[in-house]
């Protein structure tokens, strides 16, 4: 069968029936594997600090040291790597993720084991820029979100499956079981990819990216003026881009200013529900994969909307965060709010974002999307570090709603812009004089 015939097919009708499923589910379990690494220190921090012999705060801070490396190099290396064939990128990077992973679990001091981090987290940002632009090469442009969220529910079952997992294994056993684990998923994952994943399109690659993405525009539009210079209007595609991109890091920078502490955060409520802690962690895996397939859903042309929707949501569940112990029922109700609204938000900024490029972006994009959200994470643990270490937990979900509200007002603002540029002003026909807006 010929692939790259049949991708074509696909992206130029868009059928429902025409998605890669078999190259969508290995990506999807990449995210999986990927998400599960990424969160662990979470989901073992008082083991892993105790056995370290460091505080949980220091222990916190892996996730930010992570996230910073992820932020620094993704971009690097995915435009170093960007003219080799992806699928040899992402089995190569997922056969270092799980060495990194198998480093910490033998590491015997905190040095050791953030060694061992920085390898995993350089791996992690070339996955997460690779997958993401493999993604928008093989599906047709109408079917992009659905895509996306096929993708990112692998990412979804890592909180869901694989923190909680590695949350009970360390309360029974030991907290480098799940580390272990990990090694031996991303072994089997990176010998699926390059079995299952089919290539990317000839014609769907687009032309050769600048060396400043700046000047960086879509192939099916003209690269210069008539006098030569960047032309404005692709200029600002890549500008707005990079706004959305920078609400959105800053909407997980709150969220993971309180997630980074979910574990004693939900320490009380656990003590109250039936399954503790690890069964709340269960339950906010498992709507968070509910929101991820409802995003899916959504018509190309609401992401934006929906997108400032959820952003408030996330500042209400986080602000509510503070009365987290008043009640387990309300407790619950809270976890569901909070999974279901910082949920949505990555697979609705990543549809977007892509949408907002084209695809003369994509591979700047498909780096972006990771910056921005490790961005966010390395903030967010930085955040939630300095406050849990100066001021104690219980003071945590001021701070965090406080900064999620200022890219949720932001969002709303964009939204509101991008609604008045589409109506049509009295005295002019529709349209008119009036720039495309995402």
């Amino acid at each position: 069968m010929d692939t790259s015939t049949d991708l074509d097919t696909s992206r130029r009708t868009g059928r429902r029936d025409d998605l890669p499923w078999p190259s969508l589910l290995v990506l999807g379990a990449v995210t999986f594997v990927v998400v599960v690494g990424e969160m662990l220190p979470m989901a073992v921090l008082p083991q892993m600090s105790a056995d370290l012999g460091v505080t949980e705060a220091r222990t916190g801070l892996l996730v930010s040291l992570w996230a910073g490396v992820v932020v620094v190099g993704a971009l690097p290396l995915a435009r170093l790597a960007r003219r080799w064939d992806r699928r040899a990128v992402v089995t190569i990077a997922m056969a270092v993720f799980a060495a990194s992973s198998a480093g910490t679990a033998v590491a015997g001091s905190y040095e050791a084991a953030l060694v061992a981090r920085v390898v995993g987290a350089a791996a992690c940002g070339l996955l997460w820029a690779s997958v993401n632009a493999h993604v928008a090469a093989i599906v047709p442009d109408a079917r992009l979100a659905r895509a996306v969220s096929v993708v990112l529910v692998g990412a979804t079952l890592g909180t869901v499956l694989g923190v909680p997992a590695a949350n009970l294994a360390a309360d029974a056993a030991d907290w480098r079981a799940g580390f272990w684990a990990v090694a031996v998923l991303g072994a089997l994952v990176a010998a699926a990819v390059r079995l299952v994943v089919v290539p990317e399109p000839p014609d769907a690659r687009p032309a050769p990216e600048p060396a400043d993405p700046a000047d960086a525009r879509p192939a099916s539009e003209p690269t210069t003026t008539a006098g030569g210079r960047p032309d404005a209007g692709d200029r600002a595609r890549l500008r707005a881009a990079l706004t959305v991109a920078g609400l959105a890091g800053l909407l997980m920078t709150g969220h993971f200013a309180a997630y980074t502490f979910v574990t004693p955060l939900l320490g009380p409520t656990g003590d109250e529900v039936p399954g503790g802690v690890p069964a709340l962690l269960l339950l906010y895996g498992v709507v968070s994969a509910v929101a991820v397939g409802l995003v899916g859903r959504v018509p190309v042309e609401r992401t934006q909307a929906v997108l400032t929707r959820a952003g408030a949501a996330v500042v209400l569940a986080l602000a509510a965060l503070a009365g987290l112990g008043a009640h387990p029922v309300t407790d619950v109700a809270l976890v569901v709010a909070w999974a279901g609204a910082t949920a949505a938000v990555p697979a609705l900024t990543q549809t977007l974002l892509f949408r907002i490029g084209g695809a003369g972006l994509r591979s700047t994009i498909g780096a972006i999307v990771p910056v921005t959200f490790n961005l966010g994470i390395a903030a967010g643990a930085a955040l939630g570090s300095a406050v849990v270490d100066g001021v104690g937990l219980a003071w945590l979900p001021a701070p965090a709603a406080g900064v999620a509200a200022v890219a949720a007002v932001a969002l709303a603002a964009l939204d509101r812009r991008r609604a008045e540029a589409r109506t049509p002003s009295p005295g002019r026909s529709a349209g008119a004089g009036t720039a495309r807006t995402p």
